[in-house]
């Protein structure tokens, strides 16, 4: 039966996608940006609210301070404690969500469609949004979770290798600030209060909506949501990060595989190159079992049971990373083979038979980004909050069969210069 129901949700959902995605896209009267896709295939209701409120708009010296807002901003606010909130979601068989990440923070509800449920689900988002109550108890224990995650990844290698990436990448931009225990054990409830009051603002705010709603329901929803966010003015953003000199970091730990990430800022969201170099790193790295780096690195020398490669487009340039993992004994000549294997590409490009091969894979794999309203809401919140084209989804999959062997070789030699290359190793020899 529950393969029987899936079947008929893939039917019902294929046509949608087939047909493309319609975005409507508008602002409220305080400014907040709104994206909304009506679908009613089923009474669901999904609604993303996106801050320009990530890590990198941490104070100098405050390092943890989004991640901190965000983890203690719904637990707890208006009238409802954090159980209070907890229990009416319950009874109304909705769910609150979201995460910070270096550029943004995200808040998501998901509920049933019906006026007599989603009402009272918004209610708590509108309260979550505008007026989290911050409670001292409540950020003392969630600060005290976060001081101990932060001193626990500190023993292993994977997340020491991680921060130090970020570090070495970035070291002159606010994406290669590191939370540690120390700066966030230094904050403090009014810290984690003024920053909510200076970066959950309705300029600073993108709204999106996905579901069982009419265009008029989704604006009402958008009015209130964004009505009562404190006024602030739009997040200024840093200077872009420049490119690193490259270099090594080595840095000494007892685990028997040394983990290892090469790496450079690479591009940001919107840049015309992100489908050439997708099409490319699905050759290079990015197609599993397929990729050169796995063929070479794991198949033909066994040097790691799995090895990577992708980009990360962030509002400014985000990372283009290499990852793997190795015996001690072999890191060096695992990372000389890889980087052998990125300079061979960057210089030499794809194959016309690997640019097919990914070319298919990723236009055809690219529906079951959307087969879902939860897909298609993270798909299209990226949209909104990156100030992507509103019909993005539509020419995806053009745009990856439009791409050449001279487009990959062309990004790759502007964006992935082998002498900025860092290279990080943790537990090596």
């Amino acid at each position: 039966m529950k393969r029987l129901l899936t079947a008929a949700f893939a039917l019902l959902i294929a046509p949608a996608v087939l047909a493309g995605v319609r975005i409507e896209h508008w602002q409220t009267s305080s400014g907040a940006r709104v994206q909304f896709v009506e679908s009613r295939v089923l009474p669901m209701l999904d609604v993303q609210v996106d801050f320009a409120a990530g890590s990198m708009f941490d104070p100098a010296g405050k390092s943890g301070l989004a991640a901190l807002t965000r983890a203690t901003l719904d637990l707890g606010a208006g009238d409802r404690d954090e159980t209070a909130i907890a229990e009416q979601l319950a009874d109304l068989g909705a769910s609150l969500g979201g995460s910070a990440d270096t550029d943004r923070a995200s808040v998501s509800l998901r509920t049933l469609s019906a006026p007599n449920l989603r009402v009272p689900a918004l209610a708590v988002l509108r309260d979550v949004l505008q007026r989290p109550r911050f409670d001292p108890a409540v950020f003392a224990r969630e600060q005290a979770r976060t001081v101990a995650g932060l001193k626990e990844a500190m023993t292993r290698p994977d997340s020491i290798a991680g921060k130090a990436f970020w570090a070495a990448i970035y070291p002159d931009h606010p994406y290669g600030r590191q939370a540690t225990p120390e700066s966030v054990a230094a904050l403090s409830r009014d810290d984690v209060a003024a920053f909510h009051a200076r970066h959950y603002s309705a300029t600073n705010a993108s709204i999106t909506l996905v579901g069982d709603l009419s265009r008029a329901e989704a604006e009402a929803i958008a009015e209130t949501l964004a009505g009562g966010l404190p006024a602030a003015p739009a997040a200024a953003m840093p200077a872009a990060p420049g490119q690193p000199k490259g270099g090594a970091v080595r840095i000494a730990h007892p685990a028997s595989q040394a983990h290892i990430y090469l790496g450079l800022p690479a591009i940001e969201r919107g840049h015309p190159d992100f489908f050439p170099l997708l099409v490319g790193n699905y050759t290079l790295g990015g197609g599993g079992f397929v990729s050169r780096l796995m063929k070479e690195v794991r198949d033909k020398r066994g040097y790691a049971y799995s090895v990577y490669s992708y980009f990360a487009p962030l509002k400014q340039r985000g990372p283009f990373q290499i990852g793997l993992q190795t015996r001690r004994a072999q890191a060096a000549e695992a990372t000389a083979l890889a980087r052998r294997i990125l300079e061979d590409f960057v210089r030499d490009g794809p194959s016309a038979d690997e640019l097919a091969a990914a070319q298919a894979n990723l236009t055809g794999s690219f529906p079951l980004r959307l087969d879902s309203n939860r897909k298609l809401l993270d798909n299209v919140a990226v949209i909104g909050f990156y100030g992507l084209p509103l019909d993005y989804l539509d020419q995806y999959q053009e745009r990856i069969r439009a791409v050449t062997v001279d487009d990959v070789k062309r990004a790759f030699s502007r964006h992935v210069r082998p002498e900025h290359l860092v290279t990080v190793t943790v537990a090596g020899e």
